[in-house]
């Protein structure tokens, strides 16, 4: 008996190690992920390239943990407390020029590692917080941040010098603030009295002398109070560029926190709201030979007076505007110096979004020069590689002292182009209707490496190319994502890899075309590959407009009778989520699987306004938000009527973020089209929105109210017919909560009927409980069950 007592308890044992999914339910499916497999993140190779670390968590712990491998024994080992406070940090570090030395900071203090002896020496032992750190050109010095002020330090002795002096507000004379009447009295004693007189020139002869003999000192650079940030040394040392910004003072959300460990409502401080006063930013040349400062003047930027396209649509405004003739506001970025100390470039930021100038700087009197003008009566920024916020320089580095390189959407697509600052050539490196991502320099600077979507636009591979231009050399091969890591001597490449219904792996290959991957880690459960995830294939449609618009599509072996769909719309708007890869919407694409299980099409599709498609696409949605991005999903619907035989009176819509303000829009203003939607952290009014994400789209609400208000679900709420379910976090500190309350209360002011707001306590903007996410599915499910499933 106790032998097979033994026997049982191991059977049960393995048993419930392999479960089976033979069916999926949204209690199975919206768990926590780890019942999936914990797939490897953050891939770092070691400063000497003999090692790959990465995160990892084969045995569902509570936390994820640090593993390595090397590309002689790809069986991965756990990284010992050690060894792991031992890697120099990503962040805040910078090489040498011949990749022999590299300075970090870490815990406030600078250190610099040898690779090739493998020895760290901690150049600063302070309770200050020292960050930044970098190298002068020759390598011989390295300059860190110090309480806003710039210093180096020699690496040869160790001398420290300041080389920056950055005060508030310069020093007054004591005198400055004598009245009149201490003025008076002051001059009458000294001509009264002799002693005061003899007093008073001693004081004098004190003071010369002291000068006479006083090393000299650093200039003060006077702030006014201003932030400080964006210190660059030249190459020769001589010029110190600097930016000073005014932060302003606005209003600011609150969100209520209600279930506390202190038992009461505590507030949360959150963000402004889009159209508040914005930083005013200046930037200066401090010129060490000279001991001079000046502004780096913005006034003959071409284009600088330009008012923006959509004033025409407001006369007053433009009339007002145009009598004014102001500058628009900018912000500079970089100066980015050449080898030689002879070129700085610098890369300017409309604050209205509607420019990006890159311009050389001439240091000796701050006057700015222009080498190329993107302009975009939508907006500049967000396309990959040319920078989304002001204080973003994209990608832009000199080649040698002659060429440099950036991106730009000029093609309409983002490529690679290289200019020659010393006669003006501009050459276009890359080309076709593809977008150049994560572009890198090799060492040597002679090999462009970088991802794209050359073949399909879903399927991201890794290329190399000579800076000189010709055919990407395609280095991965596997259809899918290939996100890689490139070793420090350039020799193999790390690569997190995934397709569409296979989560991220790693692999090693090497840096060769046609070289085998060779997998090293196996993360997914067994119980998650015993289910046939689809994969869905990728289609394509013609919108109304006569654009290809992609989509994944579900089609179910057994139809319900009822015909139904759902279309499922992706969040943040400008995302990719029709790819050859994992989705970061993997619970969503569990559920689509689910929903195609129980007799549902299901199209996701990446609509006007996506990710991955070039420059017309992105801007497709320009102050109408809810506009063609929602025809898109009109048409698709169509394309499944028309092609497979869905019944368009039974027909459902979610998504989150975006995709929930999409379901706001389609259940309010095409009611005849969706008979369902389920609405998840949606935004119900754009003018409540954040500022750095609306204004790209929208301007400002006070300056074009139009675009604000066709955009916008609460003006349309008049138009729901369907059934709306709406679903929102508490603590959502990205769409606020007050946004569906507001909605709400519109609802009820209509009286509406058919719709639920189901709240979520301890939620902030992405979901983390797996009892959240499952309330959350449940009622989405039970929504399109009850409705989408009924008789006509």
């Amino acid at each position: 008996m106790k032998k097979l007592f033994t026997l049982f308890l191991i059977a049960a044992g393995t048993h419930a190690f392999a479960q089976k999914l033979d069916t999926l339910t949204i209690e199975k499916i919206m768990r926590d992920p780890k019942w999936i497999g914990v797939a490897p993140s953050d891939i770092k190779w070691s400063d000497d390239g003999k090692k790959i670390y990465f995160k990892w968590n084969p045995d569902n712990k509570f936390r994820d943990e640090l593993f390595s491998v090397t590309p002689n024994n790809l069986t991965p080992q756990k990284v010992s407390d050690k060894d792991h406070g031992e890697i120099t940090p990503d962040y805040g570090s910078k090489w040498n020029e011949a990749h022999t030395l590299k300075v970090y900071s870490r815990g406030g203090d600078i250190f610099l590692e040898n690779i090739k002896s493998g020895k760290t020496l901690q150049l600063t032992n302070t309770t200050d917080n020292e960050n930044s750190p970098t190298f002068n050109e020759d390598g011989s010095k390295v300059l860190f941040i110090k309480g806003d002020n710039l210093y180096a330090i020699k690496l040869n002795d160790g001398e420290l010098t300041q080389l920056t002096n950055f005060v508030a507000s310069a020093k007054k004379d004591k005198t400055e603030n004598e009245t009149e009447q201490a003025k008076w009295l002051k001059a009458q004693q000294l001509e009264l009295f002799d002693i005061i007189k003899l007093e008073n020139k001693d004081k004098k002869a004190d003071a010369e002398e002291k000068k006479k003999f006083q090393p000299k000192k650093i200039k003060e650079l006077v702030t006014d109070g201003r932030d400080v940030d964006n210190v660059v040394l030249s190459p020769n040392g001589r010029y110190i560029t600097y930016r000073l910004t005014k932060s302003p003072e606005d209003k600011n959300t609150i969100v209520p926190n209600y279930v506390t460990a202190s038992g009461y409502t505590e507030d949360i401080t959150n963000r402004t709201k889009v159209g508040g006063p914005q930083p005013i930013c200046e930037s200066f040349v401090y010129d060490l030979q000279r001991d001079s400062v000046y502004a780096i003047n913005t006034k003959n930027i071409p284009g600088i007076k330009d008012l923006p396209d959509y004033v025409k649509d407001y006369p007053a405004e433009l009339t007002e505007r145009t009598k004014l003739n102001e500058d628009r506001k900018v912000v500079v970025d970089g100066p980015i110096w050449s080898g030689d100390s002879k070129h700085a470039l610098v890369v300017v930021n409309a604050i209205d979004n509607k420019d990006r100038w890159i311009m050389s700087l001439n240091a000796e009197d701050g006057a700015l020069t222009l080498l190329d003008r993107q302009h975009d009566n939508a907006w500049v920024g967000g396309a990959p590689g040319i920078g989304g916020e002001w204080y973003d320089t994209g990608n832009i580095d000199w080649l040698d002292n002659e060429h440099f390189y950036y991106q730009s959407e000029a093609s309409g697509y983002s490529h690679i182009y290289v200019y020659n600052i010393n006669n003006g050539d501009k050459k276009q490196i890359t080309s076709g209707k593809w977008e150049v991502q994560n572009l890198q320099l090799s060492h040597d600077k002679k090999t462009f490496y970088f991802n794209a979507n050359i073949n399909h636009p879903g399927d991201y591979q890794y290329y190399s190319l000579p800076i000189s231009g010709g055919e990407p050399v395609k280095l991965t091969s596997v259809k899918g994502d290939n996100d890689v890591t490139l070793s420090p001597d350039e020799k193999w490449l790390a690569i997190r890899y995934s397709y569409n219904n296979k989560p991220w792996e790693l692999y090693l290959q090497p840096n060769k075309p046609g070289a085998k991957a060779i997998q090293v880690t196996r993360s997914t459960s067994a119980e998650f590959n015993s289910y046939p995830w689809r994969d869905a294939p990728i289609i394509t449609f013609k919108n109304r407009y006569g654009s290809d618009v992609y989509a994944r599509l579900y089609l179910p072996k057994n139809p319900d009778p009822a015909k139904p769909a759902v279309i499922f719309v992706h969040g943040a708007g400008y995302l990719q989520n029709v790819t050859y890869a994992w989705s970061y919407y993997f619970r969503e694409m569990m559920f689509n699987n689910m929903l195609t299980d129980n007799g549902y099409a299901v199209l996701d599709i990446d609509y006007s306004g996506s990710a991955g498609y070039g420059r017309d696409w992105r801007t497709a949605i320009y102050r109408h938000m809810g506009g063609k991005d929602l025809s898109d999903q009109v048409d698709g619907v169509k394309y499944l009527v028309d092609n497979y035989g869905v019944n368009p009176k039974h027909v459902g819509i979610y998504g989150g973020s975006y995709g929930g303000f999409m379901t706001l829009m389609a259940m309010f203003t095409a009611p005849d089209v969706f008979r369902s939607g389920a609405a998840i952290r949606s935004v119900t009014d754009w003018a409540h929105y954040n500022h750095e994400y609306t204004a790209d789209i929208l301007n400002e609400p006070y300056n074009d109210e139009k675009a604000y208000r066709l955009s916008s679900p609460i003006y349309f709420a008049d138009g729901l017919k369907g059934n709306l379910l709406m679903l929102h976090g508490m603590i959502d500190q990205n769409v606020n909560f007050q946004d569906i309350v507001r909605l709400t209360q519109k609802l009820i002011e209509l009286h509406k009927d058919n719709w639920w707001l189901a709240p979520y306590p301890v939620e902030d903007h992405a979901f983390e409980q797996p009892s959240s996410w499952t309330d959350e599915y449940k009622r989405i499910y039970k929504l399109f069950q009850e409705t989408l499933k009924a008789a006509n």
